[in-house]
């Protein structure tokens, strides 16, 4: 049951993602940008219902009220795709980094460069943070806009060690606006690179907004014990459900690490 739960899910998520991108072409490319940004909000909370009825995975996101007015930069965890989908809602004009090649795409390309998302070459990466940090400050300049950059980069399994990259530190400094940390450990229940989907309820929370002006050494300590400390309650909360999920190596390990630094401090 579990396999095929998995597979309607899979196969009604991308058809949903093809019809919806077809459909809404006549109203999205001729609205205005900011109305037509009821279409992928709209495919976001509908990618979400599908996954609660289909896989019986249910979404929960708190914190909602430590999102500022105005930019700033939202640092989720990078675990599984629907870290990519699920903030949509909650954002008033989302800004993205990703990768020209994705703009090549035929209609998602086109629907990524309405909304002026922000393409790079990830060949030179000095160079690449430059244009981004420049293109970022522009689009800020415009319009007040959500910037959503993984801090790890890369998708990486629950518990693993944290792999904090540059970018993230180098942004904050140059753009000076909070930086909202999210945690989650979504990776339990949609797994990267992995094609079942477990039941249960996806924890995931907005920490509270880090503000512009600290040393760059304090903000990534910051960044990083904050998340890191969120993270860890949200995957023992998880591993105690009536139903868990199936963990990871990285998340028995990481499980084990904080069972043993709790009997050390009783």
């Amino acid at each position: 049951m579990l396999y095929i739960r998995s597979l309607a899910f899979n196969l009604a998520f991308y058809l949903s993602l093809v019809v919806q991108m077809i459909f809404w072409t006549p109203f999205y490319f001729l609205s205005p940008r900011r109305r037509a940004w009821f279409v992928p909000k709209f495919w976001s909370r509908t990618s979400m219902w599908l996954y609660d009825k289909i896989a019986g995975t249910r979404s929960e996101i708190t914190g909602a009220e430590n999102l500022p007015e105005g930019s700033f930069i939202l640092a989720p965890k990078h675990q599984s795709f629907w870290d990519a989908i699920a903030f949509f809602p909650y954002l008033d004009d989302a800004l993205y980094i990703l990768k020209r090649e994705l703009t090549w795409i035929p209609f998602f390309g086109w629907y990524i460069m309405k909304m002026r998302m922000i393409p790079v070459d990830r060949g030179n990466r000095s160079k690449a943070l430059k244009a981004v940090v420049a293109a970022t400050k522009a689009e800020m300049a415009r319009n007040p806009r959500q910037l959503i950059i993984y801090p790890e980069g890369t998708r990486r399994p629950p518990g693993a060690e944290p792999s904090y990259k540059y970018g993230i530190v180098e942004l904050y400094t140059q753009l000076g606006v909070p930086v909202v940390p999210v945690a989650h450990v979504a990776g339990l229940y949609w797994p990267r690179r992995k094609f079942m989907r477990y039941p249960g309820t996806i924890k995931a929370r907005f920490l509270p907004p880090i503000p512009p002006g600290l040393d760059k050494e304090d903000f990534m300590q910051r960044l990083i014990g904050e998340t890191e400390a969120a993270c860890d309650q949200l995957l023992i909360e998880a591993s105690r459900a009536p139903n868990p999920p199936p963990m990871p190596p990285t998340a028995v390990k990481r499980l084990a690490e904080l069972g043993a630094a709790a009997q050390a401090r009783a």
